[in-house]
């Protein structure tokens, strides 16, 4: 997702502050993998939606096919959020004469539906099939994309324009699932939108086919990949398209473009710099990761989100974030921000996915990050170090950057810039480049279409770059602590400590005076010392975030 800038943090910080917030049943039913939850996987999803844009209301199916991982419990939890309504439930049962459909019992608590059946019957390894029926008028955006939901709206010349957004708050505010982030339908899924006819409806993966009936059109997108509930999207409005081609490290990618028919002359100019950006993502974090549905870049009536293949692109077609540098050094006004950012989300959110929300920095520290990638590319190194360091002013440490688990419940929005901080200095500490390319790779590589946990990116970031990053971590993720380095120089000696650390931690800081004379140093929480003859002030290594006192 995109960070919101600096003044709506502050608000939010003020409305929030002195507040203690406990969790519910309900959070935890929504967090954890509990016993509805964790005896089977999904394979694969057959989602069918109808909307009626005069009423701002959707009907429609999903057929969820499932595995059976271990010994089922007595009952079966699926999500779907007030005030949507589950209609009814039906198990496909095959056998070599015929096709039946068997009803499931279901009951409602809250957003979490209770389907009961013989469940315990079902051997594990065996594969099911369950039809949900559904409607409703699903909640709609209050401040899309940050508080989700539909967006209804209209384009300039009147016409209906709709989509979703929906990520912590979950798909099941529009449609039945497992809404756990950690599982993805292994075989992708196929998405079928009714739209009335004479409007276009935009999905992820490829369109297979448009069909007519009567006075609406249906829509089919197919799927290959796996994919993140929160991802599955859609747009509906007046859109026109082109498609292109880039010649990427995987072969040809299909590469595709949906705006409002007013958009278009601005947007071919707006979009010109997909496969320079492309061009450039392959080169440090590997080939991009889903060639067999394409890249897709869509119109849509909020800020944008990374909807996995079919990137929400809503910056008014201004350079910058909505025509504003957050890092303030006008190295930001050099590119479009929500075509950078959202785009690297498929890397580092949509391919690399964190298993639960508390480790969401693995999303958003990195694809911060990449924005600095993308400057280095196109504008030289100097430029990305300083537009880095340019996002650090953004940092709040009101909370830690890793949340509660199993609640649903994300850590501190410093997940963004902290987080990208936290890649900067890896960078720095690891001082090899190539190194540093070829550890980026590795994790789409080595979680290439997987769910993970922060402390299995922090292993490997570990492993590929040959650095104990253990305390590093710590303290950087798991506590709202900025290590303070404290310094005097006396009788020709340095001496230095690091205040507010955890145990084991240390950087290599080095250390300069005006006439040049330098060391590299690294503190630890004991007083240490070391000769000094520099003449003049004191100066420290830019490249980690932490404070001086002298």
């Amino acid at each position: 997702m995109i960070k919101t800038i600096n003044a709506l943090l502050i608000v939010w910080y003020l409305l929030s502050a002195n507040t203690t917030f406990a969790f519910s049943h309900a959070d935890t039913l929504r967090g954890s993998n509990g016993r509805g939850r964790d005896w089977w996987k999904v394979k694969y999803y057959n989602l069918l939606v109808t909307f009626d844009t005069a009423k701002r209301t959707i009907s429609g199916e999903n057929t969820i096919s499932l595995a059976v991982t271990k010994k089922p419990a007595d009952s079966m939890q699926i999500d779907l959020q007030e005030p949507m309504v589950i209609d009814s439930v039906l198990l496909s049962v095959h056998s070599d004469d015929t096709d039946a459909h068997v009803p499931i019992s279901f009951k409602r608590e809250g957003n979490v539906w209770w389907l009961t059946h013989h469940f315990s019957d079902w051997p594990r390894g065996a594969t099911k099939d369950l039809q949900i029926f559904f409607h409703g008028k699903p909640r709609e955006a209050v401040r899309a994309p940050w508080d989700g939901g539909f967006t209804w709206t209209n384009d300039s010349t009147g016409n209906a324009w709709v989509a979703v957004s929906c990520q912590g708050l979950g798909a099941s505010v529009w449609w039945p699932c497992k809404d756990a982030q950690w599982d993805e339908p292994d075989n992708g899924m196929s998405i079928a939108l009714t739209v009335p006819k004479g409007m276009k409806a935009v999905s992820n993966g490829k369109l297979l086919l448009v069909s007519d009936n009567d006075d609406l059109q249906t829509y089919s997108w197919g799927v290959k990949d796996p994919i993140n509930n929160y991802d599955v999207t859609f747009y509906i409005g007046d859109y026109v398209h082109w498609s292109d081609t880039l010649m990427g490290e995987k072969g040809k990618l299909d590469l595709n473009f949906w705006v409002l028919r007013e958009n278009e002359s601005k947007a071919k100019k707006q979009f010109d710099i997909v496969k320079n950006m492309l061009h450039c993502f392959e080169y440090w974090m590997g080939p991009y990761p889903f060639y067999e549905d394409g890249y897709k870049l869509v119109d849509a009536p909020y800020l944008g989100m990374e909807h996995q293949g079919a990137v929400a692109y809503g910056n008014k077609y201004k350079m910058g974030y909505l025509g504003y540098d957050r890092t303030f050094t006008g190295i930001g006004m050099e590119f479009d921000y929500i075509i950078v950012h959202e785009s690297g989300h498929e890397w580092f959110g949509n391919n690399v996915t964190a298993n639960d929300m508390a480790d969401n920095w693995v999303h958003e520290g990195i694809t911060t990050y990449s924005e600095a990638l993308y400057v280095e590319c196109t504008q030289g190194k100097e430029k990305a170090q300083k537009y880095c360091r340019g996002e650090w002013r953004g940092i709040e440490n009101d909370k830690p950057i890793i949340g509660p688990y199993g609640v649903n419940e994300e850590g501190s929005n410093d997940m963004y810039d902290k987080g990208a901080a936290i890649m900067h200095m890896i960078r720095t500490l690891t001082n090899d480049d190539e190194k540093f390319r070829q550890m980026l790779r590795g994790l789409g590589k080595d979680h290439y279409h997987q769910t993970v946990s922060s402390r299995e990116i922090e292993g490997d970031i570990s492993w590929h770059t040959g650095l104990n990053l253990t305390a590093f971590f710590d303290e950087y993720l798991r506590t709202t602590k900025i290590p303070q380095l404290e310094y005097t120089i006396k009788n020709n000696e340095l001496n230095y400590r690091f205040n507010n650390i955890v145990t084991g931690f240390t950087l290599p800081v080095t250390v300069t005076s005006e006439d040049a004379t330098m060391a590299t140093v690294s503190p630890t929480a004991e007083w240490q010392h070391i000769k000094w003859a520099g003449k003049g002030d004191v100066k420290f290594s830019k490249d980690f975030l932490i404070k001086v006192k002298k």
